[in-house]
């Protein structure tokens, strides 16, 4: 009797995740061997560019770096008070009494105990609370880079643009897998109204993201290799 009522939430919510996982790796993958095809990878190359012009010529465009930078921190700080106090909401619903812990009624198709409520509950806690981690670093790393841009530089620097750029790379890395995370709390929500919705939510958000990920129209990155000059571009490839 109990696998009549959790056999769909067995089998359409681990399938609709290996969807959303299986989509990142190939992204992840697509980011790695042809950068300029992607909105992250031709992102990353323009943060690194202008990192270099940045501190090339750190006496007229220092306040802009600090502003962008400021921009950038205060981004990531909005997303992780959203994500805490999510969390907080979440831990005040796990350890209440109140109905709102139980379905909306017994048509929801999937399981309905009190264990399968608790771990969409747990889930959704746990998925923001990394979405909080991912975020507090990013804004950690930034910082970083938000003194360290301003750098003088001569030939005994240690402060290269190289390494601020690999700080500035891994702050918005993580920024980028703390929005991930939020994306993948969207079915997770909808798991309270029965693993379906799930399914049918990780689905259609394949499309949408990769629409919003991959750049249409452009080649290989052979096609723009010809205008960074002797750079390649696995020099301005993502870390």
């Amino acid at each position: 009797m109990e696998w009549r009522k959790s056999y769909l939430d067995l089998i359409l919510v681990p399938l609709g995740f290996m969807i959303t996982i299986a989509y990142h790796v190939w992204l992840w993958h697509k980011v790695r061997t042809q950068p300029l095809t992607t909105i992250i990878g031709t992102n990353a190359t323009g943060r690194r560019l202008w990192v270099s012009a940045m501190m090339k010529d750190n006496d007229k465009k220092n306040i802009l770096a600090v502003q962008s930078l400021r921009n950038a921190i205060m981004g990531s700080t909005l997303m992780a008070t959203t994500s805490i106090l999510l969390c907080s909401g979440l831990a005040a619903v796990i350890s209440s009494t109140y109905s709102v812990k139980k379905p909306l009624n017994d048509t929801i198709y999937g399981a309905h105990g009190e264990f399968m409520v608790a771990l969409k509950y747990v889930t959704l806690l746990l998925i923001f609370l990394f979405a909080f981690l991912c975020y507090s670093l990013s804004i950690r790393f930034i910082n970083q880079v938000n003194f360290l841009i301003n750098t003088p530089q001569d030939c005994m620097s240690v402060v290269t643009p190289e390494y601020v750029s690999d700080l500035l790379e891994k702050g918005f890395t993580l920024n980028t897998i703390g929005n991930r995370l939020f994306y993948a709390a969207l079915p997770l929500l909808l798991w309270i109204f029965g693993p379906v919705l799930v399914f049918l939510c990780s689905v259609t958000m394949v499309p949408i993201l990769y629409n919003l990920d991959v750049i249409f129209g452009r080649g290989k990155n052979g096609a723009i290799k010809g205008q960074m000059g002797e750079n390649s571009v696995e020099d301005f490839a993502p870390v």
